[in-house]
């Protein structure tokens, strides 16, 4: 490749094919430096086998019904399937009999309402301050944040979770949201395999250390997650410790997934759901037959995910077989095989999933999306106010970024 470049983007992920995809619409010249083998970052779909794709990162179109991807995901030749989820639901009322599973919905709503009245008067303490003492639901309520946030709510900003839009409508790509995401990537000038390890920005042009060799720019937008910037793993010179305080105040949580292949499938509800243990935070949340093919798809998330992930290769797997091995039976169990597992913790250019604000920290989003000297820009899902931790919160920050870098060129 060449190695001088009017802007280089950092990472190919969401926000970074958005960031390319603008820039290369005018008449910059431009490349993105991508660590991995592929493009898409934390989203990723991956096949089974033949005719099942498995997402291993995002799967959810979220907002879809005012998610910017949603019609350019069509447009591509793409199904959104439109089955809304079950994620409170319990199929078969198994172990957690209707009139729980309503007293656990109240117990929700009710712990948000609180969480929301408290954020609306700038009381940024940990969400878990604002779960109802003794509540029985509050295992629950931890393990749906650990799902959601990718932490438990002691781990979590009240105000920033309080930020967070959602229009409650949720989509899902058949072919999977990872090929629809790298599908954009096509014929933009992404090179592969080459990390950045350092970028030097105290002369007329920025200077980047690579896997493949120095390259210069005139400015640089980085789309990469926040561990990245907060533990030095992409140095700067000179050092921009705001920025580094700010990755931190924005740590990933950690969901994974554990996908089975289930024989006799047609037992199962399809879309169905199961909670493994409703009185447990470390458990798992299970979506049955997911546009009605024989897989199971497990969630797990927070320090239950971290832990199980710690212990190596399996360990997951074999935690989820022996959870549904409890609740459904052990010839359920037998009719179950592992597909696949995630690690995205231990992804050394991910480590981990989707960025939560620690408690005090809400405003680390604005202080990371922040310019330096008109020539660094950043983008990522960790930078968008109210849209983090997700695809198209990452999609709109590259453009925003984008913007930002053509009109400080120009």
């Amino acid at each position: 490749m060449q190695d001088r470049f009017d802007l280089v983007v950092v990472g190919a992920g969401a926000a970074g094919i958005a960031a390319l995809s603008r820039l290369s619409a005018v008449g910059l010249s431009v490349v993105a430096l991508e660590a991995r083998a592929r493009a898409g970052g934390r989203t990723h779909t991956i096949a089974a086998r033949p005719g099942l794709p498995l997402d291993c990162g995002a799967g959810w179109v979220h907002s879809a019904d005012k998610n910017p991807l949603a019609e350019p995901i069509e447009r591509a030749g793409f199904t959104l399937d439109r089955t809304p989820p079950h994620w409170t639901r319990q199929s078969f009322n198994q172990n957690f009999p209707p009139q729980e599973q309503r007293a656990y919905r109240d117990a929700l709503e009710a712990f948000e309402a609180r969480l929301q009245a408290a954020a609306a008067a700038g009381d940024d303490r940990p969400g878990s301050d604002f779960l109802e003492p003794g509540s029985r639901w509050n295992a629950l309520i931890d393990a749906f944040s650990s799902y959601y946030n990718g932490a438990e709510f002691d781990q979590v900003s009240a105000v920033d979770f309080a930020a967070y839009e959602d229009s409650g409508v949720n989509w899902r790509v058949a072919q999977g949201y990872g090929t629809a995401i790298a599908s954009f990537a096509e014929g933009l000038p992404i090179v592969s395999d080459c990390a950045v390890t350092t970028i030097r920005h105290d002369g007329p042009e920025i200077v980047l250390d690579t896997a493949k060799g120095v390259v210069t720019a005139r400015a640089v937008v980085l789309g990469v997650p926040t561990p990245m910037i907060a533990e030095g793993r992409i140095a700067f010179f000179p050092a921009l410790p705001g920025k580094r305080e700010a990755a931190a105040g924005l740590p990933l949580g950690l969901a994974d997934k554990v996908f089975l292949g289930v024989g006799e499938a047609e037992g199962l509800p399809v879309e169905g759901h199961l909670f493994g243990h409703p009185d447990r935070t470390e458990t798992a949340s299970y979506h049955l037959r997911p546009f009605g093919r024989p897989y199971i798809e497990a969630f797990l998330g927070g320090r239950c995910a971290r832990g199980l992930e710690g212990e190596g290769k399996g360990a997951m797997t074999a935690f989820v077989l022996e959870e549904l091995g409890e609740l459904m039976g052990s010839d359920f169990r037998r009719r179950l095989h592992p597909l696949a597992e995630t690690a995205w913790a231990s992804d050394p250019w991910a480590l981990g999933s989707y960025s939560h604000a620690l408690p005090g920290h809400a405003g680390d989003r604005a202080a990371l999306a922040q310019p330096v000297d008109d020539r660094l820009f950043f983008a990522g899902e960790a930078t968008h106010s109210h849209l983090y931790s997700t695809v198209h919160g990452a999609w709109e920050s590259g453009l925003r970024a984008a913007d930002e870098a053509i009109a400080a060129l120009a």
